[in-house]
């Protein structure tokens, strides 16, 4: 969505997630495709994500799809605003990057993590069923 809608390089934020592990060395300019520095970025996106939707997942465990959807949108929603303020204290690059795509990106994670999870709970419900 960076290049599309913002603008900017598409590898500006694989390097800025790279920086947390890599240092500001990999930050842009230039922003411009490494290897190394995007399979960084990968690994600490992943691993970060991974965290995050197991502590959604445990939020909503028991609540129906409509609240936990809303729960969802809440969540991306706090987590913007926790990796995109205080944690810029600690990763000043990150305030570059408070915008609307980032918001819209966090409040997808929220939903699609909790409609995710609400499905395969529901899928894995039936098959003890049955």
């Amino acid at each position: 969505m960076v290049p599309v809608f913002g603008g900017g390089s598409p590898w500006g934020p694989p390097r800025m997630i790279a920086a947390i592990i890599l240092g500001r060395g990999v930050l842009p300019p230039p922003a411009t495709f490494d290897l190394g520095i995007f399979v960084s970025a990968l690994v600490v996106h992943f691993i970060l994500s991974i965290a995050y939707i197991l502590l959604l997942a445990w939020i909503i465990d028991g609540w129906n799809m409509g609240r936990a959807l809303l729960a969802g949108l809440v969540f991306g929603l706090i987590l913007y605003l926790v990796n995109f303020y205080p944690l810029t204290i600690v990763f000043p690059w990150f305030a570059m990057a408070r915008n609307w795509i980032t918001i819209f990106t966090h409040l997808v994670f929220g939903l699609v993590g909790a409609w995710t999870y609400k499905g395969l709970q529901s899928k894995r419900l039936k098959m003890r069923r049955s």
